[in-house]
């Protein structure tokens, strides 16, 4: 008899316990649980997002699922049917399951499960999902030289700005992928290559004969990859387009000099127009004095004066 007296009392205390603590025995309160409270799905593809009601007394409780994004709940299953943004888009499910048909990259947010049975000692309770939407990787932007010199180096650039998560890059040559550490393999193992796979740089330290040929560059993620139209690089031993445009250069400076100087020729810029002995006009001889030659330097007196 004490001993059942002793039993009653520790159930009591539990009871108290449990109740302080806000634990309350399954057959006192609702209870949820989920299967997964971080859900990834894939873009246009349906998800269901699991709110188990582990136990309740009420027979018809009050379910409610919120968006929260950014902070900001909105209302997805309100007064027994779908609203906001998955109006038209989603479904109840027994017992209080949410199935979205067609995620879209706008549904990324967390969702929480709100069950409310006023016939139960705790009468509500409430579980956070977070949903995360994959998005396949649209055909990205590449940037390949269309010639470089052998001994130089160059880069080939990748970028997808659309897929989440963050895509992984990977680039072909001649429809072969390349390995990510050329030392690892022996058709590689000469080449000075470095692959960046989070920014899709594809750089050359120095550039060989053997780098020529056709550039692709994937982006991929876990739903799905792309990729950009295969692009040619030729290498050249020197630098032809360089030569070219030096010689252009140099003729097209040649024929400016050339017609500057014709130009200033035609219009007499060039004639010296100076005094010499045979277009100089001496004075007249006429009055009795003898000038002598220009070049003597002085006047000379050489006939007297009649009076």
């Amino acid at each position: 008899m004490r001993g059942c007296k002793m039993a009653i009392a520790r159930l009591i205390a539990c009871l108290v316990l449990y109740t302080s603590l806000g634990h309350i025995p399954s057959s006192l309160g609702v209870i949820l649980r989920t299967t997964d409270k971080l859900v990834w799905a894939n873009e246009f593809e349906p998800i269901e997002l699991t709110c188990l009601i582990e136990s309740i007394s009420t027979n018809n409780p009050r379910i409610e699922w919120k968006k929260i994004k950014n902070g900001v709940p909105s209302y997805v299953y309100f007064q027994n049917k779908i609203a906001g943004d998955l109006e038209h888009r989603a479904q109840l499910r027994e017992p209080a399951n949410i199935l979205i048909f067609n995620t879209t990259r706008s549904d990324t947010a967390e969702y929480r499960c709100e069950v409310a049975a006023i016939d139960d000692q705790r009468d509500f309770d409430e579980i956070l999902i977070s949903l995360a939407v994959r998005v396949k990787p649209v055909v990205p932007r590449c940037s390949v030289p269309e010639s470089v010199t052998v001994g130089t180096s160059t880069e080939l650039r990748c970028l997808e700005n659309e897929g989440f998560p963050a895509p992984q890059y990977r680039w072909f040559h001649n429809n072969e992928e390349l390995p990510q550490d050329p030392k690892n393999s022996p058709k590689f193992f000469n080449s000075s290559y470095s692959i960046n796979p989070d920014t899709g740089g594809l750089k050359f330290r120095r550039v060989r004969k053997e780098d020529a040929g056709e550039y692709y560059c994937q982006a991929k993620n876990d739903a799905g990859h792309a990729q950009c139209p295969s692009q040619m690089m030729e290498v050249y031993d020197v630098d032809i387009l360089g030569i070219l445009l030096k010689i252009f250069g140099s003729v097209l400076i040649f024929v400016c000099l050339a017609a500057c100087i014709c130009h200033y020729l035609r219009r007499g810029c060039f004639h010296k127009k100076g005094h010499s002995e045979n277009n100089y006009n001496w004075p007249a001889r006429n009055d009795g004095v003898d000038y002598g030659d220009a070049d003597e330097g002085h006047f000379r007196h050489k006939s007297s004066f009649i009076i």
